[in-house]
């Protein structure tokens, strides 16, 4: 079984439309084994029927605020309580105004206000309306309240446009779902009512500047990423590629808005959702991203580059499908050396703050220094891929951070960040990188 097994999730539908994978979002949700009850808003049901998803989850679906019958016994109270999760799916701008802002007009806004339970959201939109400001500072302002955001995805759109705002497919969603519990089983809901939060009063008052949710470290700054692995043809149906899960470079990205950063990710392939706030550019090679990153490049502060590049492509990528040789038992690849994109970056003539990562199996500090000065970079972290616990795939990493020493610029200097989450080690990353940043600028 799943960890979304037992689980009661009420699943919200609103009027986008991409409100017919909810009915196929219901239906993994049940086959996960968790308890689903569905609350449509008026306009979601525009799209797809409340009779469909009650045949999906066995419960009838609940549609008004102002129900008779429901509200005699207090309904939406009681739905508020029996869910120990609430996932929003689709989520249209409109929806995430008013939950960013306490509204209450019809049963979902409502009962979201009266529930603890933990709340999910998968965005749903035109890519413009994801880009509004105002939808991302209604995104950040969501996630200061303890919503967590699953999606969106990139692509071709209804309306015919391309980019950020589709929802994610519904197994998509259950994934990011149950890798979010895994991740953070504690995350936080909505506050209950009698639990104020905490008030330092030593700490600075906040910057009326940044968005909502928000802290100003990074404010001003347009921090470019790459993340995740790149895959290199062989032929029509296979390719050479490494084990990156991308996670580090996501994280950092995720960090990198929530310290007021405006973020531009460029990501090879991989089945993780887009951090909300975050632009995303998907690439598929390393000269597709080696493209991309010199289009960023011009226009942004820092440069860092966590994806795996993979080092070697085909001189001549197969128009057909390779065949097997039987008599020979032996196949010979003639390989190339791609390009070295964070090299690429730091050598213009007006590069970005640049940071580059080393993942490496053995003598760290010779490889990672050799790395930061034969590339140009400001600064590199290298971490060893064959520590227990860490590197690809895992949730958690440790990194060793190199960069020229103060004192004399021909040695390196070192600082070590021990094991930990990935999110949490992506944000003491960005904070000592900007320390670094800041110490060579110009006073």
């Amino acid at each position: 079984m799943t960890r979304l097994a037992g689980r009661r999730i009420l699943l919200g539908i609103t009027a986008g439309i991409a409100a017919y994978k909810s009915a196929v979002l219901a239906r993994l949700l049940k086959k996960a084994g968790a308890e689903v009850r569905v609350v449509m808003t008026e306009g979601a049901q525009a799209f797809i029927t409340p009779l469909t998803l009650q045949a999906l989850t066995g419960e009838a679906v609940r549609t008004s605020l102002l129900d008779p019958a429901a509200e005699a016994g207090m309904g939406h109270i009681e739905l508020a309580k029996w869910a120990e999760h609430i996932l929003i799916a689709p989520a249209t701008a409109d929806i995430m105004a008013r939950l960013a802002h306490g509204h209450a007009d019809d049963l979902l806004t409502t009962l979201c206000l009266a529930t603890e339970a933990r709340c999910h959201y998968a965005p749903a939109m035109n890519q413009a309306m994801w880009h509004h400001p105002a939808t991302r500072a209604n995104s950040q302002r969501l996630a200061s309240l303890g919503w967590h955001a699953i999606g969106p995805d990139s692509g071709d759109q209804a309306c015919g446009d391309v980019g950020s705002g589709r929802m994610l497919e519904p197994e998509r969603i259950v994934a990011e779902l149950e890798q979010a519990l895994d991740a953070s089983p504690d995350l936080p809901g909505a506050l209950p009512v009698d639990a104020p939060p905490a008030h330092d009063d030593t700490a600075p008052a906040p910057d009326p500047q940044a968005a909502p949710g928000t802290s100003a470290l990074l404010s001003g700054l347009h921090v470019a990423i790459t993340a995740g692995p790149t895959r290199e043809a062989i032929d029509p149906v296979r390719y050479l590629s490494n084990h990156s899960s991308g996670r580090m470079g996501f994280a950092l990205a995720e960090a990198a808005v929530a310290l007021g950063a405006r973020v531009t990710l460029i990501s090879g392939p991989v089945s993780l959702a887009t951090p909300v706030g975050v632009e995303r550019i998907d690439v598929i090679s390393a000269l597709d991203m080696l493209a991309a990153a010199e289009r960023v490049a011009p226009h942004c502060d820092w440069f860092i580059g966590c994806a795996a590049v993979a080092d070697y492509r085909l001189a001549r990528i197969s128009d057909h499908k390779l065949k097997k040789q039987s008599d020979h038992g032996e196949l010979t690849l003639n390989l190339i050396e791609n390009p070295d994109i964070i090299a690429t970056v730091a050598a213009r003539r007006s590069p970005p703050w640049t940071l580059g990562f080393a993942a490496e199996t053995r003598e760290l500090a010779q490889y990672a220094g050799d790395k930061l000065r034969r590339k140009g970079l400001d600064m590199i972290a290298a971490n060893d891929v064959t520590a227990p616990g860490v590197g690809f795939g895992a949730e958690d990493n440790a990194l060793t951070l190199y960069h020229r020493s103060d004192a004399d610029p021909e040695q390196l200097a070192s600082h070590v960040l021990p094991t930990r989450h990935k999110r949490a080690l992506a944000e003491a990353l960005l904070r000592y990188a900007h320390d670094r940043y800041r110490a060579r600028q110009p006073r």
